[in-house]
């Protein structure tokens, strides 16, 4: 078991300590490529010392019997364009998850908001066709899909129409390239709205590397949603609450990781941060990981006691973000914000499809 990092500051950390200055330039808009050629920062927290390598370097730091927990989750297009049938004006809808496949709802994200209500028929790509049939939030929809096939066969249409939802601050609009840009190689099942991150500098020839040394690869699935992106928007963190996301352990997995965490030479190095809300959401009576399912809001900021992942591979997060919140929980804020600096003094590229942080 872990314990929360000495070097927190005293005073309770507030949302405005996690703000920080970057050049816009930084912000990678592509991925590189071959993947694994990404700078990787490493940074250790036992020495409190800061090492740039290239994400290929990875099998240096993994020995036989340690295991790395990646989230299988897939992307799936969730944006649709279309139209209000009674007018004609252009709208989009962003789905989140579905609700009943049965009735074929779904709960989504519409824009112009103000312009779509209850009752109003939206017409989208292919002539799939939806209704609101209410308001969930000021921007959030429940739409009922007119549609009389198969749930699997409106999966298929909704893959056909719809548009990789790409992170907004990339400021270029969706290609068909990044159906695989956006999609980590371990991707499995279908739910996700945005890539967890971490995954994306995985290619087959590294995971290969990886295992012929003998480290595992443990899954584990967290659907990433808005609970992970929607902004902060309270000074004090305690008071911040974060949308429910799925996700799943499977029994498998469950005893492979805590095989490793009963062995002292053997570590579990969590691939992003959505794989440490999964596994820190899923703790038995006896704080080791459990198989299970469900729903999680969990929101994990410092100071926090982490019980599973001993490691973590994570990306340079946005400002002010969640994901920031939780890598700091996991580093120590002062190295965590140390690192970020250093980061932005060596040009890493930043964010989803950037350079990648291991936590040592």
């Amino acid at each position: 078991m872990q314990v929360a990092h000495p070097s927190f500051r005293q005073h309770s950390l507030r949302l405005s300590d996690f703000d920080y200055e970057y050049p816009r330039e930084l912000i990678a808009a592509y991925p590189a490529e071959p993947r694994d050629t990404a700078r990787l920062m490493v940074v250790d927290r036992a020495e409190g010392t800061i090492e740039h390598r290239t994400v290929r370097d990875l099998p240096e730091y993994f020995n036989e019997g340690d295991v790395l927990v990646a989230n299988d989750t897939m992307v799936f297009p969730a944006r649709l364009r279309g139209i209000k049938e009674n007018t004609g004006a252009k709208v989009e809808a962003f789905l989140l998850r579905e609700l009943n496949p049965e009735h074929r709802l779904w709960d989504s994200i519409v824009d112009p908001a103000r312009k779509v209500r209850v009752g109003n028929k939206l017409v989208f790509g292919d002539g799939l066709a939806a209704e609101v049939i209410d308001n969930t939030t000021s921007r959030g929809r429940t739409l009922r899909f007119m549609f009389d096939g198969t749930p699997d066969e409106l999966y298929a249409r909704i893959d056909a129409i719809g548009e990789t939802p790409i992170p907004p601050y990339l400021r270029r609009p969706a290609e068909p390239a990044d159906r695989v840009r956006y999609q980590t190689i371990f991707a499995r099942k279908r739910g996700a709205v945005a890539a967890p991150s971490a995954g994306l500098h995985f290619t087959p020839g590294l995971l290969q590397s990886l295992t012929d040394q003998g480290c595992e690869v443990a899954y584990v699935t967290l659907h990433t949603g808005l609970g992970s992106f929607n902004p902060v928007e309270v000074e004090d963190l305690s008071k911040h609450r974060m949308d429910s996301e799925f996700f799943e352990v499977l029994p498998e997995a469950a005893e492979t990781v805590n095989a490793a965490l009963t062995h002292p030479e053997r570590t579990v190095t969590a691939c992003g941060t959505t794989v440490v809300r999964a596994v820190e959401s899923s703790l038995s009576a006896s704080k080791t990981l459990k198989a299970g399912r469900g729903w999680t809001d969990k929101f994990i900021y410092p100071v926090y006691s982490f019980h599973i992942p001993e490691r973590l591979l994570t990306n340079f997060h946005r400002p002010k973000s969640t994901l920031l919140m939780t890598v700091a929980a996991f580093a120590g804020y002062d190295l965590l914000m140390e690192a970020y600096e250093e980061a932005v003094r060596e040009e890493y590229r930043m964010f989803a499809f950037g350079d990648a942080m291991l936590v040592l």
